[in-house]
């Protein structure tokens, strides 16, 4: 089920979200809707607090083909180096901008996957700004944020008109 997407400004992208308790069914059927969305939006990554889920769960696919969904469960994040690199950074919260952070370029994430078994890896790249950037949206920080007032007065301007413009749009129904 494809699930809506909260665009920035919308005060609920600033709640922190809450540890999941357990990988039940609900989670797990939360999880492939996550996954469904994200790909329907052409995303590679989605935080539950985007959905206006506020939990600590965060689904991802850096492949080109679909082929490598990851999910992360109540996420750990720490920096293994002290220089950091800027990325070109997107968000499906904050469509159609683009802006450079500079974030850590090596960090060890320790998680749950969604089968509630526990993992922890070591990462650079692409895999390392992602988790980083979702992490931010579970603690209600966005990559705007990380912008000048100009900037993110921008953004803000952009998106309204990206929000207008998709509620324009005849709603197609995909079964």
């Amino acid at each position: 089920m494809l699930l809506p997407i909260l665009s920035y400004p919308d005060p609920r992208l600033r709640t922190i979200a809450e540890p999941v308790k357990v990988v039940d069914d609900e989670i797990k059927t939360l999880i492939k809707d996550m996954f469904e969305t994200m790909y329907d939006a052409k995303g590679i990554g989605l935080a539950a607090t985007q959905v206006d889920r506020h939990i600590q769960l965060i689904v991802m696919d850096l492949s080109d083909d679909r082929s490598a969904p990851r999910v992360f469960i109540n996420p750990k994040v720490t920096p293994l180096v002290e220089d950091k690199k800027p990325y070109e950074e997107g968000c499906l919260s904050v469509p159609d901008v683009y802006d450079k952070v500079e974030r850590p370029a090596k960090v060890r994430i320790e998680a749950i996957d969604g089968e509630g078994n526990e993992f922890t890896e070591e990462v650079d790249g692409l895999l390392a700004v992602c988790i980083q950037h979702e992490m931010d949206h579970l603690n209600g920080v966005l990559f705007v944020d990380y912008l000048s007032r100009l900037k993110q007065t921008r953004a803000r301007e952009k998106v309204r008109k990206v929000v207008k413009q998709r509620e324009k749009q005849p709603v197609t129904v995909k079964a």
